[in-house]
């Protein structure tokens, strides 16, 4: 169901995009950096959080960590992150799969700055083994993301 809602959503407000399936696991960052090729902040990470009483959707690069005083300032509240059974249920999309496209109910995502760092990133597109080529421009567009500064800078060394 999941691949099928985000297939539905880039049919409908993107049609120039391909997703990518991979027959093998890219649920991590690890995992899905090397099987795609590219740097583990490409992969857009989508967090799903509860500040509140809302769900939000959190984008972030791959190799970086929230940071929870940032997250507070953003978001006007601390946030708790989801369990699994809670994301399945809220989003439409397995842990691994989750993205930001073709969820069952709309909710509010917000993308981090360090996500502009890069000229295409890739989100998930709703399995354990798919995702999409994007610039995060696009990303945001498509999503009316928010963009906020809620991550610490990455190592990239």
């Amino acid at each position: 169901m999941s691949l099928t809602s985000v297939r539905q959503f880039f049919l409908q407000h993107a049609p120039d995009l391909d997703i990518l399936e991979l027959g093998q696991s890219t649920a991590t960052v690890a995992l899905a950096a090397q099987a795609h090729g590219v740097a583990p902040g490409q992969i857009a990470k989508t967090l799903s959080m509860r500040v509140g009483q809302d769900v939000i959707l959190i984008v972030a690069c791959g190799d970086t960590r929230l940071d929870n005083q940032k997250l507070k300032q953003a978001l006007g509240g601390r946030p708790k992150m989801l369990a699994a059974a809670e994301v399945a249920a809220l989003t439409g999309h397995p842990v691994g799969g989750v993205c930001p496209f073709g969820l069952i109910q709309p909710l509010p995502v917000y993308c981090d700055v360090r996500l502009r760092d890069y000229d295409i990133v890739m989100p998930a597109a709703g399995s354990l083994d798919s995702a999409v080529r994007i610039t995060p421009q696009r990303l945001a567009a498509l999503t009316d993301a928010r963009w906020v500064d809620v991550c610490q800078a990455p190592s990239r060394a």
